[in-house]
């Protein structure tokens, strides 16, 4: 089961009111950044989201650190951050870059072979790559902070303990999209009723006008009010999502098996004439 991991994760947001902060930290930064890209323009924007990521990943690991433990403070959140940041960077910096060269390679495989590399290919292709990379090294930060285990180590791990539990790995999964999609919605309804009047004239349009409907018409639209309340629920969606399910991730990895993951596999042999069971 893994609805208990995610009642386990509840109670820990309850008790440990520390485990919030990441998820705050997240939403400002993310509402910051969308008011820049309106205001400033994508070329202030796409700079600062390495520095924010790296500002998430540091409190991400302060929280972990701070699961780990049972109990904190924002000052071992801090303490926490600083002595594992790097355990939970390296491996992810890998794996992205793994994932580069791997769709760079089939690309350029692709491209030898005559078949065109345009931009609505590339990225469904890189989509379809993501998908599984994402869904096997899902575990490597916990990996790296509740074992203690190094770059290549805590992948390795990740990926051993998801193909040795899959079936609750993909319950995990449901569970967790569950969550997410519960949250954006009720955010998303909120959203509409704040923004009703503005966004009304696109119950008129047509099929025509919605296919060339663009975000930036809709940017348009909705104005300066509409962007500063979408900021506020960009807030509330970091606020609420990154913590709730960075902890269930948590309690739901230490619920796997500790130590070297083996795949029981069934002895092979035959039986007799007097039914007796001969091993290979």
């Amino acid at each position: 089961m893994v609805l208990p991991e995610l009642k386990e994760a509840l109670g820990l947001l309850r008790s440990i009111p520390v485990l919030w902060v990441p998820g705050l930290v997240a939403g400002v930064l993310a509402a910051v950044l969308w008011l820049i890209y309106n205001t400033q323009g994508s070329f202030f924007a796409m700079r600062l989201i390495l520095i924010f990521s790296l500002i998430a990943v540091f409190f991400l690991a302060g929280s972990y650190a701070v699961i780990r433990k049972g109990n904190g403070s924002i000052r071992e959140l801090f303490t926490g951050g600083i002595q594992y940041f790097f355990r939970v960077l390296m491996p992810l910096l890998v794996i992205i870059f793994c994932t580069i060269i791997l769709v760079t390679l089939v690309m350029i495989t692709l491209s030898f072979a005559g078949v065109p590399a345009n931009p609505e290919f590339m990225g469904v292709f890189t989509i379809l790559i993501l998908i599984p990379v994402a869904f096997l090294t899902i575990f490597f930060d916990t990996a790296a902070v509740f074992e203690d285990l190094r770059i290549f180590d805590s992948i390795r791990r990740s990926i051993e303990l998801v193909t040795a539990q899959l079936a609750r790995v993909l319950k995990f999964y449901v569970l967790s999209a569950a969550v997410f999609f519960v949250i954006t919605f009720a955010l998303m309804i909120v959203w509409e009723a704040a923004l009703y009047d503005k966004l009304e004239p696109l119950t008129r349009f047509n099929e025509t006008q919605i296919a060339s409907f663009t975000p930036d018409q809709l940017t348009g639209m909705i104005g300066t009010n509409g962007i500063v309340i979408t900021a506020v629920c960009l807030f509330f969606g970091f606020l609420l999502l990154l913590p709730i399910l960075s902890t269930y991730k948590a309690c739901f990895f230490r619920s796997l098996p500790k130590g070297p993951v083996s795949i029981e596999q069934q002895p092979t042999g035959e039986y007799d004439s007097k039914g007796r069971w001969y091993k290979y």
